[in-house]
Formats: C-alpha cells, structure tokens, sequence
C-alpha cells in the first residue's frame, strides 16, 4: 500500500522559508516521477513543482520558479520542497503526489495516482 506523508508547513512571514518533506512507503521515489501541487479553498488543485524518475528533470510554475526547489533524497525515500521568498499568495495546503503511469516531470494532477493527506502553508504579510 502506498503512503505519501507530508511534513514542514506552518506559519511564517512574508521573506521567510519552509522546507516541506514527502516521506513514500510502498513505493520508491527514485524510480517514480513525483510532484507538489497545492490548493486553496474554492480553487483547483494547481502544479507546484515536479521531478522525474530520474531526477534529471524538473519542472516549476512561473509563480515559484526561481523561490522554489524540488528534490529527492533516494536514502530517505523522501523527497522535499524548499520554499523561499514566500509570499502571502503561496498560502494554500500543499500536497505530494506519485505517479505509477508516467515517468516525467508531469504538471497535469491526473497524470498522478497516489496523493498524501496535505500540509498548510501560511505567509503572512
């Protein structure tokens, strides 16, 4: 059975930074595309960021790309996303993602089948 558990979310102010933290059981992450979306109430579930089986590829919303890193540690069978210069419209429940179907840095959320149970981010401004 696969599990995703996110961990890291919280409180913080305008500026500051977050590291979130995926740790997969019944899958490993070194030989399946992951990814981070998020969402906010009332809104669609929106791509964050996605990394490839390999983990040669990435890709980013334009809306994080350059504050946002996404990556893996095969060892932990976890992987991370280090969130910088947070901004007060990064506030959402983020969510980690695992693909059985594809092996690229997908950003559609239906190209992914095993979701975990999501962690709050808040900025403050």
């Amino acid at each position: 059975q696969v599990q995703l558990v996110e961990s890291g979310g919280g409180l913080v102010q305008a500026g500051g930074s977050l590291r979130l933290s995926c740790a997969a059981s019944g899958l490993t992450v070194s030989s399946s595309a992951m990814a981070w979306f998020r969402q906010t109430p009332g809104k669609e579930r929106e791509f964050v960021a996605s990394i490839s089986w390999t983990g040669r590829n990435t890709a980013y919303a334009d809306s994080v790309k350059g504050r946002f890193t996404i990556s893996r540690d095969n060892a932990k069978n976890t992987v991370y996303l280090q969130m910088n210069s947070l901004k007060p419209e990064d506030t959402a429940i983020h969510y980690c993602a695992a693909s059985a179907r594809v092996t690229g840095a997908n950003k559609s959320p239906y190209q992914y089948d095993f979701w975990g149970q999501g962690t709050q981010v808040t900025v403050s401004s």
